[in-house]
């Protein structure tokens, strides 16, 4: 499925919402690297609910976080090319829809180390092999949602292979990967492994699909 912008002014749709990713709307130029991207103000929530497919017999399941909604089509792409059960982190005070609101309150955040409070019942994940984590990249690093949910979550992470992707500003992936590495030994799951990461400009996951096939082909393996 190509999830090139619709007539009605979706980007795309997961487990039957719809998702707009304002990203999507910018040129190279205007872009700058993802700064100034608006949100909806309830990150990807105003319009639909929190994102949540849990099935009996799925050995894959992709968690993710998305502000803007870049993220969140890209793990739309992931769960058609894997039929995976999808779960949506949802912290309990949604980050603002005003980029600079939102820049001064990550960066509280990340030199306070004091990362946002979940709002969101995560099942058991036992039945999962593969465990797909998706997340923006905010200043070079895993996005704070995703820390939240890695530092709360990460002992039910253990024996998973772990494939992360990712929209990020044109910079690359930073240490996300390492970070999340780093807290799951921390809170003390084990025998885990971990694929390529999937990175990729927050303005062009609506042309990733070649990409996102050929990443999920190797994780299959």
């Amino acid at each position: 499925m190509n999830f090139s912008k619709k007539s009605n002014g979706s980007d795309g749709t997961i487990d039957g919402q719809s998702i707009t990713a304002n990203q999507l709307t910018r040129s190279n130029i205007e872009w700058r690297n993802g700064y100034g991207t608006p949100s909806d103000g309830n990150d990807t929530n105003s319009q639909n609910t929190p994102t949540r497919k849990l099935t009996k017999d799925a050995k894959s399941i992709i968690i993710y976080f998305s502000r803007s909604g870049s993220t969140e089509l890209l793990a739309s792409k992931v769960a058609e090319q894997t039929d995976s059960d999808i779960l949506e982190i949802v912290v309990k005070d949604s980050y603002s829809g005003n980029y600079q609101k939102t820049l001064s309150r990550a960066n509280s955040e990340r030199e306070n180390e004091d990362y946002p409070e979940l709002n969101m019942a995560v099942p058991d994940l036992s039945q999962y092999q593969t465990v797909y984590l998706g997340y923006p990249i905010w200043a070079m690093t895993l996005s704070h949602p995703m820390t939240s949910f890695v530092t709360t979550y990460g002992s039910r992470l253990s024996g998973k292979k772990i494939a992360p992707f990712m929209s990020e500003g044109g910079y690359g992936q930073g240490d996300s990967v390492s970070r999340i590495e780093d807290i799951l030994a921390a809170e003390g799951s084990k025998d885990n492994t971990f694929t390529r990461a999937l990175v990729v400009d927050g303005n062009k996951v609506d042309k990733s699909d070649s990409n996102v096939k050929h990443w999920v082909e190797q994780v299959k393996k």
